[in-house]
Parts: structure tokens; sequence; C-alpha cells
């Protein structure tokens, strides 16, 4: 895999970066975050008309034709930003599940709106006992006459707030296997609960009360969900892997900065041997976790779908350690105004903190590589 950015991709990197720099202040982020929004409309207006939620959809559906490097390049700018938009949730998530599991005439009608930005789609696939992970399913989607009712839970489900439609993981009683149901949100008997993560964004918790769709909304075949909802998420974890790399960037500059310019005994603080190296950690760390990255985005592009799984996996206990280290560091090197709510870099950890438990927590992902190693082990 060539790691070098092609011409397109390093213009794609550089206007994200100027955007984010112009766009994201960490002032108009607080005031989002203070009146309760889960990011800007006007942004996610500019996302839309810049081809940022495009770029990895192929071009017969309204996409550019990119691929998930251009995913993570979009993800890694906005993860510096701390951008609060629903890129992963619903411009990766629910664009990627879609464009795995969806018919032919599915994908040509759905995907050319979730491109454009005018139609808002979530991913619902995650549950109380599946811990981030595709499986168990519990919700049921009962067939009926006319479609389907489904009745349970999703939880923790990403830029649910503002959605306009549902990706849902279902059991067809009678049907072996994982189905996937586009259900509009404001169908009767679906309610939401919206609620703060740590890092100061917002998820919703579904509630399917005898919810009736009709046979349109499944996706695809019944009971064949699953390798398409896995090849969502996968494109999600790398995704979510490329906004911690940002993330970890940011961080890094920003106590550099600090290095140089906070005086102890008539000296910049920076001048000390002892944390030189404690910066210097830091940005091992960083390339580490840069490599684990691009180990995983070789692996999706060349891969079968089981050592993909397990590649994915490990880069993202890899790098989401990294990432709370780093964070963690650049708190403790700015010294107490670093732990203040009014300070950026604090908001790093946050949001380090709680990438560890989307999408499958670092212990689920443990467990799946190591099941993953055993089956090599007696193959």
């Amino acid at each position: 895999m060539d790691f070098e950015f092609t011409s397109e991709q390093q213009l794609l990197q550089d206007s994200l970066r100027r955007y984010v720099d112009k766009a994201y202040s960490f002032e108009a982020r607080t005031a989002l975050l203070k009146a309760g929004k889960n990011g800007s409309a006007d942004n996610w207006g500019i996302f839309a008309a810049n081809g940022w939620l495009m770029a990895a959809l192929p071009e017969a559906y309204g996409g550019l034709g990119g691929s998930l490097v251009d995913t993570v390049i979009i993800a890694q700018e906005l993860g510096r930003g701390l951008a609060l938009e629903p890129f992963l949730g619903c411009g990766v998530l629910a664009a990627q599940t879609v464009l795995a599991a969806a018919s032919e005439a599915q994908k040509i009608q759905l995907l050319p709106q979730m491109a454009d930005g005018s139609y808002r789609v979530a991913l619902a696939y995650s549950e109380a006992g599946s811990r981030g992970m595709p499986e168990p399913v519990t919700l049921q989607a009962e067939r009926k006459a006319d479609g389907f009712r489904l009745s349970g839970r999703k939880s923790l489900v990403l830029g649910a707030p503002g959605a306009q439609a549902f990706v849902v993981s279902a059991q067809i009683p009678d049907t072996p296997g994982i189905s996937l149901l586009l259900v509009d949100a404001d169908c009767p008997g679906l309610t939401a609960q919206t609620l703060p993560l740590h890092d100061g964004s917002w998820v919703q918790e579904l509630h399917f009360d005898g919810v009736e769709v009709g046979a349109d909304a499944l996706l695809g075949e019944a009971g064949q969900g699953l390798p398409g909802l896995r090849q969502g998420l996968a494109n999600g974890i790398v995704a979510l892997c490329g906004e911690l790399i940002g993330g970890m960037e940011k961080t890094i500059e920003v106590t550099a900065d600090y290095l140089k310019v906070r005086q102890q005994f008539g000296v910049p603080i920076g001048s000390f041997q002892a944390l030189q190296h404690r910066l210097a950690d830091m940005a091992a760390e960083l390339e580490l976790a840069r490599s684990s990255l691009h180990v995983a985005l070789a692996s999706m592009a060349n891969d079968d779908q089981v050592t993909r799984d397990k590649t994915v996996s490990g880069a993202k206990m890899l790098i989401c350690r990294a990432a709370r280290f780093v964070c963690g560091q650049g708190i403790q090197l700015h010294g107490g105004i670093g732990m203040t709510e009014e300070y950026l870099v604090g908001h790093y950890y946050k949001r380090a903190v709680v990438a560890e438990v989307l999408l499958g927590s670092s212990d689920s992902h443990e467990a799946a590589y190591a099941a993953a190693l055993q089956a090599e082990l007696r193959a």
C-alpha cells in the first residue's frame, strides 16, 4: 500500500485543515455544547457542498468515487477540530452499511440523498448486551401481512439527534441471521431518549414499541444483513481511529507550543529535558498509532472479512490506548490549566475516553482479536 497521499488527497486535506482552522474555534464549539446542539446545520451543509459526505461513495450513487483513505483524511481533520457534526454516525456508519447491504434499487434511491446531506440516516445496531459489537441482536421484527412490527431497544446511536431515519438491525422470527431495516424517525411507537456523552456530544437510545414498517423497509435480503453491517462498522472504526490520530496531532502541537511559552525559574519549561522526553514519548505513541491505522487501511483494501475484522479490532485497541496516553500527557504537561473546562487540551482527552467505548469497547475488541488468533492457530 502506498502511504503517500495523491495530489487530490493532499488537496482534500489542505482544504479541510483550512476550513477546520477557520470554522472550529474552541469558543464556537463551547457555545454549541452549552446550547445542547450536536453540531451546526451550516457546517453540515458545507460538508455536503464540498463533497465530504460523498467522498468514499461510488459515482453511480452520487459520490466522488474515492476510498476509505479519503474518509480517514476527513475524519482526521475533523478530529483536530473536535467537530460535533455527525460525520461518523451518518456520513460513514450509515452510508457504508447501506452501500454494503442494500439492494441496487435501494442504493440508487437512498445514497444520493445521503451524499448531498438532504437525508440524514443513522445506524442503530448497538444494544445493552452487545457492548457495541454487531451481535447479539435481540430487537425483533415480526412479519406482518404488509411488512414488519419492531419491538426492542437500541442504545448509543451515533448521529441520532436530528436524523430522519435509522438503519436498524433486527431478528426476524423463523429467519436465521440478522436483517437490516430502514425506519423513519417519526414512525408511531418509536421514541428516542437523548443522552450526553462525557465529551459533550449527544447520542440517543431508541425504544421500538410495536413500530410498523412496510415490506420495502427491508434492506437487501432477510437474514443477510450481518456482512453488510460488519463492513459498515469496520469503515466506521477506521474513521474513528483517523479522528483520534487528528486529536493526538493537535494535542501534541498545543502542548509543544505551551512548553515554549510557559516560564518557570526564568526559562521556558520546554527547555527541561524531562519534559522534552515526555513530549517525545507522546510523538512516538502517535507514530505507532499512525502505523496501526495504515495497517488497518491496507487490510480493508486487500484482505478477506475475517482478517479485516481482526486487524481493525487490533487497530482500535492500540489507537484508543495511544490516544488516552497522548491526550492524558497533554493535560499533565499543562499542569492545572489542562484540567479546566475552559482550556482546549482536556477536551481531546475526553474524546479519547469516549472513543474507547464507541463501536465496541476495548475489552470486546480484545476478545474478538484473541478469538480470531485462536481460530488461526487451530486451522
